[in-house]
């Protein structure tokens, strides 16, 4: 028995230098951007899907997405679902929605009762809105995750609450999801040609950080909501020889251009980055440069961005 108890806690040991050693996480979590996934819809990638998180008082405070893959890697980032107040979905296609019961389950093994607000979109062109979205999956009578209903409620075995909030993506002003302990996070809708989907603004007294879903760039009203970011994030998913069908629904690198020479942000980030654009990263980036002077990241899984 000894030797077993022995045994196990070194490996507890082992476990934790493992983690406080790892490279998935954040040396700076003051105000931190960290992309959980840079990846879009197709696995050609090798990346996950569509998942961003913010670290606020070395904190993970709010996360936006959460798509494929962002089950392991906010796992990996060292955060935990007790600390997250908020969480913003951008739209429901599944590279950015469906990781998030998972996320949720999690809360099973809470330590004490939590509220996490989560915004999306209200409903259109065929799709849910949020609340008729989390009900598919969650409702206690038919819901696909039946037995996680106790979310709603914080009840039962679930010590979790989820507050919910439908945004009307057609308002041409920003709306306020939420406003608690410093920190402010607001939604404006954005063309992802028919679909409804929100882009979200983080501000805080250490600064403002922006992220962009997919979109084309036609909404004007999104540069004023972008404008002087320490942090913009925008999907660079298709090339300057798209399409007209794939530049009705994301922005070629030209429009990324224009949107951040508007918008002035500190820095810009890229991701959302599929099989194709990555094979033609290097000449999209070089298009942007010529309209963007300031600095461009394209992101990686785990990769952090603080707020300078």
């Amino acid at each position: 028995m000894k030797i077993r108890m022995l045994v196990a806690s070194l490996s507890l040991a082992c476990a934790a230098t493992t983690a406080a050693a790892s490279p998935t996480q954040c040396e700076n979590k003051r105000y931190t951007l960290q992309l959980l996934g840079s990846g879009g819809p197709i696995s050609d990638d090798g990346r996950a899907s569509s998942a961003s998180l913010i670290w606020w008082k070395n904190k993970p405070v709010a996360l936006i997405d959460a798509g494929g893959g962002a089950y392991l890697r906010f796992g990996q980032s060292g955060a935990r679902l007790e600390d997250v107040s908020f969480i913003g979905l951008t739209h429901f296609h599944t590279d950015h929605v469906t990781d998030l019961p998972a996320l949720l389950k999690g809360s099973y093994f809470f330590r004490a009762p939590h509220q996490i607000d989560i915004a999306g979109p209200a409903g259109g062109a065929g799709f849910p809105s949020l609340s008729g979205f989390m009900h598919a999956q969650f409702n206690a009578k038919n819901g696909a995750y039946a037995y996680l209903s106790g979310i709603y409620s914080g009840s039962g075995d679930i010590p979790l609450k989820v507050k919910l909030s439908d945004v009307d993506f057609r308002k041409a002003m920003p709306t306020k999801v939420y406003d608690k302990d410093g920190i402010t996070i607001s939604a404006l809708g954005i063309p992802h040609g028919k679909v409804p989907a929100l882009a979200y603004r983080i501000d805080t007294p250490d600064g403002r950080i922006v992220i962009s879903a997919d979109q084309n760039g036609s909404n004007p009203n999104f540069l004023e909501f972008a404008k002087n970011a320490d942090i913009l994030v925008m999907p660079l998913a298709i090339d300057e020889q798209a399409d007209p069908a794939s530049a009705f629904l994301h922005a070629k690198p030209s429009a990324i251009g224009r949107i951040a020479a508007a918008a002035k942000p500190k820095q810009l980030v890229l991701n959302h980055l599929m099989g194709k654009s990555l094979r033609v990263k290097d000449q999209s980036i070089r298009i942007i440069r010529k309209l963007y002077a300031g600095p461009i990241y394209a992101s990686r899984d785990l990769s952090c961005f603080p707020v300078r």
